[in-house]
């Protein structure tokens, strides 16, 4: 195992939908670099069911954490974010990391997320083309590129782009002091 990210805390939101390689790569490759994975869903801890039904553990519940206890976010796509966003904790603990400069990644449909935690405007990002009209109503300038990187925020368009946003996210966590 690399240490690439020892000593480094990732938060990755969970809800029932979510895109399978979009959670688990991320998730798998953190590990791999030597950070911390601690999977965040709502309302218990409690199992998640991908798109294809693939489970995940949460590890601790969104209302029970803080932008304190994480160097970083990874928000999975697929039909989750839409379940996300009206989790207020969630949302809350997502504005309360981007406030405090630490990196937020979204993939695919996740940057509903980002938009109903008010963090988009101005920002340059990139998502599935089905919520581009959405990012951009909010205020981002959205591109059709692999990952887009605007300060702390992190995108990418989906699954096919997976590399491309780990190793960004990877990038981006080396920069930041542990917490």
């Amino acid at each position: 195992m690399s240490t690439e990210l020892e000593d480094r805390r990732i938060a990755i939101l969970a809800e029932d939908q979510y895109e399978d390689l979009e959670l688990w790569y991320p998730l798998l490759r953190m590990k791999e670099a030597g950070a911390t994975v601690v999977v965040v869903g709502m309302p218990d801890l409690r199992t998640y069911e991908s798109k294809h039904g693939y489970p995940v553990n949460t590890s601790a519940v969104a209302d029970q954490v803080s932008a304190d206890d994480f160097d970083g976010i990874i928000i999975p796509g697929g039909y989750a974010p839409d379940k996300m966003r009206r989790h207020q904790a969630m949302l809350d603990l997502v504005r309360d990391l981007d406030e405090q400069g630490k990196p937020v990644a979204m993939i695919c449909h996740a940057g509903w997320v980002g938009i109903s935690a008010g963090i988009v405007n101005g920002k340059r990002l990139t998502s599935t083309t089905a919520i581009r009209d959405d990012l951009i109503n909010a205020g981002a300038e959205w591109v059709d590129e692999e990952v887009v990187q605007d300060g702390n925020l992190i995108s990418s368009r989906g699954p096919k782009d997976l590399p491309a946003f780990c190793q960004k996210i990877i990038a981006a966590l080396q920069e930041t002091i542990p917490v």
